[in-house]
């Protein structure tokens, strides 16, 4: 197909039917040809074949087959099928389309388009005929008729006319299989042997003989036309100028079949259809001692079977000669069937599902690619082609490490205060990569109580790396991102180095308090590196466990009401509180009982961890991560830290914005909870001891001291926000309860947590290139792939407290289940 162009045989008015071989074959009706090209657009093509076949363009349907496949046909539904099927025939001259509607053009939408330049060129007008069982009658010596054409379609009679055909019928009937076309001159009775180009494809052949005259019809069938050669001298010397040679009637023809005013009349035998001259190609190679004069003219092979043919060079005749050639088919000379489209192809179209779903499995390409194209491909073979696409579309992943220099680089001088930091192997392999703004440290600092969520999250890369991460608390209960780390496996050497880089970063000598999910060894590491941290363990990931560890028999209330009473113990702020929920637990559950009794209370109750209170934050503080991972798991590594930073920007950018139309005088959250205690105050009873001490009577009493910002209810001081039996004595007194909440909890500070915006690294996300490569920036490569059973380096195996114990259901002893039971009862 040259210089994109495309030649449509547009069939309309047959009908399809199916042979015994299970492809397809459409009998009937007329066609006409257009050429179209790249730049078509189909609603235009639509418009031009629903005109020529007078058909709704609203109704119409277009369908064709992809090459050598008769057997499925796809649909063009927009311009992306249009130029995809350009690309399937990217070697034809010809294609063969279907068009079926709603007969009645609409002449109106013709003229809504009449303004438009539209990339549809009217070929010919081509008469559907069946294929003839003898061929056509010799014309040599004989005049078409044309009388029952109109004037338009008449060729100038000066012109020289010439027709396919064998010298007569009866040769014609004998070597029906193998006959060779000859070119009879009309007027002068001289004949030749058609000249076989061994070295043109069969889109060549089509090519050629398309280009070196037109048809008309004539009494005796299909004629051939010449053009005259002074008709395209024009045309032939600018191709000149460019360097290249071409026939003047080519480019003539050319003219003409784009000539949207005069269509020229043509009807194809089937013998002259693709598939005739496809097998006509094949028989060309007529045995040993053939020459060839290139290896592009000799190479073909069948794949499928044992068909073989060698060839080699003969220096004396300067070509290819066949020595070796077996020309016996096992795969029934049908190999074209499993053909499969050519890699680029292939590539584009999983660019295109990639495009509409970017986590499109290999599996389900297969079948999609199956179900449209009619092409059964191999699991490999369609997962390098996503590779290929995904390289083509987001750049190399391996190649994208090269670019952490360069970034860390850039993040410190665009951001200053920032920290960036960069570790290799000796083999220059990706071990730990840690980043923290200078806006986020500053946040915390400024507006954060001093606790941090400890969390891993895999990176969901071929390579297994591990996103670490530092999260907060802001004066709204909002998760603050403070710094993350992407090191090659999550182990207790990557955590120390990442607690030792947030150390840094982050220089305090207030107790910090770490939160995690019961990462074992992990303890320890906080404690070494900070020694008067607190530590203690995750209610989401506690919960998580508790839940699934839940096994019968129950009782009482059922285990329906078990996290909510285990919850309680948590939040139980005096021993008696504590085990009252405990043993209703146990009550119902004595299983769930001897579960919440293994864990350390000094980790996760109200009281008994020394630290910031936080037990009350039940949700998931890394699923920001996981779900961000999940969604661009297939982008670079140079696209993940780019989403990443993207996504911590927006949230300190939109909750910036938020916080500048309050008008309260503490958090949204925070204020909530304040109006709800003052509601209950409203009824207690206040008797003054002191300036300072009150005495509040609800059910119980209690003493508020207000100068140590306590009260015997344990509530005000372990959560910065005052009681109700504090507000009580404040309302007595006179005092605003504003002055006696957290600082952390203002509207001011929570506004300085987001003051300090992060400024964007441009081009975090461009695809490394052969202009980096140049640059002589040091080369980073990703981490060693692992093998799903490979262990973890340095990870050290331990027992995991949520793994649920097998219990044997005949004996009750645990270790094993009632099918290995060895018990006698």
């Amino acid at each position: 197909m040259a210089k994109g162009k495309l030649i449509l045989i547009c069939q309309s008015g047959g009908e399809f039917i199916t042979k015994d071989d299970g492809t397809l074959s459409y009998e009937g009706g007329e066609a006409n040809a257009v050429n179209i090209n790249h730049d078509t657009l189909f609603d235009d093509l639509k418009l031009k074949l629903a005109e020529m076949s007078n058909l709704n363009q609203r109704t119409i349907i277009i369908k064709y087959f992809l090459p050598g496949n008769r057997r499925n046909l796809i649909t063009l539904r927009n311009d992306k099928d249009l130029n995809r099927m350009i690309d399937f025939h990217g070697n034809s001259v010809t294609a063969e389309i279907f068009v079926d509607g709603t007969e009645g053009f609409d002449h109106d939408a013709m003229k809504f388009h009449a303004s438009r330049a539209s990339g549809v060129k009217l070929a010919e007008t081509v008469n559907h005929i069946s294929t003839p069982s003898t061929a056509a009658a010799p014309v040599a010596n004989t005049s078409p008729d044309v009388g029952d054409l109109p004037d338009d379609k008449i060729a100038d009679s000066s012109s020289p006319s010439y027709t396919a055909s064998p010298t007569s019928s009866e040769d014609a009937a004998e070597n029906d299989s193998d006959y060779k076309p000859r070119l009879a001159v009309n007027g002068s009775g001289d004949q030749s042997p058609a000249s076989l180009d061994m070295g043109g494809s069969p889109a060549d052949t089509v090519k050629k003989r398309r280009r070196t005259a037109s048809w008309m019809i004539g009494a005796h069938g299909p004629t051939i036309v010449a053009v005259s050669d002074n008709d395209g001298d024009s045309r032939r010397r600018k191709k000149n100028h460019r360097g290249r040679s071409s026939l003047a009637a080519s480019d003539n023809l050319e003219n003409q079949t784009n000539d949207l005013d005069s269509p020229s009349s043509v009807a194809f035998s089937d013998d002259g259809l693709p598939e005739k001259l496809v097998a006509s190609w094949r028989d060309c190679i007529i045995g040993v001692g053939q020459d060839f004069k290139s290896v592009k003219e000799f190479g073909r092979h069948c794949k499928s079977c044992s068909w073989s043919i060698h060839a080699s060079w003969v220096p004396a005749c300067q070509s290819f000669r066949i020595k070796k050639f077996n020309n016996s088919h096992t795969c029934g000379g049908e190999s074209w069937k499993n053909a499969h489209p050519a890699k680029k192809l292939l590539v584009s179209v999983i660019k295109d599902k990639l495009r509409d779903s970017p986590h499109h499995k290999p599996k389900e390409i297969a079948k999609s690619i199956s179900r449209d194209f009619g092409i059964e491909l191999k699991y490999t073979q369609v997962r390098r082609g996503i590779e290929d696409a995904r390289e083509q579309l987001q750049g190399s992943y391996k190649e994208s490490y090269n670019r952490l220099p360069w970034f860390c680089e850039k993040l410190v001088e665009i951001n200053a205060g920032s920290i960036a930091e960069l570790m290799t192997d000796d083999e220059k392999r990706l071990q730990r990569l840690f980043v923290s703004f200078h806006s986020c440290l500053q946040g915390f600092r400024n507006g954060c109580r001093p606790i941090l969520f400890l969390n891993a999250t895999f990176l969901k890369s071929k390579y297994q790396e591990s996103l670490l991460t530092a999260t907060a608390v802001d004066g709204d209960d909002g998760f603050f991102p403070v710094a993350f780390s992407i090191v090659d496996t999550e182990n207790e050497e990557n955590w120390r180095w990442f607690l030792e880089q947030l150390k840094s970063a982050i220089p305090t000598t207030l107790p910090l308090t770490f939160v995690t999910d019961r990462e074992k060894g992990l303890e320890k590491t906080v404690y070494e590196v900070f020694e008067n941290a607190f530590h203690g363990y995750s209610m989401y990931h506690l919960m998580e466990s508790f839940k699934r560890n839940l096994r019968g028999p129950f009782h009482g209330e059922g285990r329906g009401v078990l996290p909510g009473k285990f919850l309680a113990a948590a939040h139980a702020v005096r021993l008696n509180g504590f085990k009252k929920f405990t043993e209703q637990i146990r009550q119902i559950s004595s299983n769930a009982y001897d579960w919440v009794m293994q864990i350390e209370p000094e980790h996760w109750t109200s009281l008994s961890f020394g630290g910031e209170q936080y037990n009350y934050i039940v949700q998931n503080v890394a699923e920001p991560y996981s779900k961000l991972m999940d969604e661009i798991r297939e982008s670079t590594i140079m696209q993940k830290i780019e989403a990443l930073i993207y996504m911590i920007t927006e949230l300190i950018n939109t909750r910036q914005m938020e916080s500048s139309k309050w008008t309260t005088k503490l958090t949204p959250s925070k204020e909530k909870r304040i109006q709800e205690e003052a509601l209950k105050a409203h009824a207690l009873r206040v008797f003054i001891s002191s300036d300072v001490l009150f005495e509040v009577h609800d059910d119980s009493t209690h003493v508020v001291d207000i100068e140590k910002w306590e009260c015997t209810c344990l509530e005000w001081k372990g959560s910065g926000i005052p009681c109700r039996h504090a507000i009580a004595a404040f309302n007595c007194s006179g005092r605003s309860v504003y002055d006696y909440c957290s600082r952390h909890f203002t509207v001011e500070r929570y506004r300085l947590t987001y003051s300090q915006p992060i400024n964007p690294v441009p081009g975090i996300g461009v695809p490394f290139g052969k202009e980096d490569a140049d640059s002589g920036e040091p080369k980073v490569l990703p981490p060693a792939p692992r093998s799903p059973n490979q262990p973890k380096k340095d990870q050290t195996k331990t027992d995991d407290p949520d793994k649920r114990t097998v219990t044997c259901s005949k004996c009750k002893e645990p270790g094993h289940n009632k099918a290995s039971c060895k018990a006698t009862l």
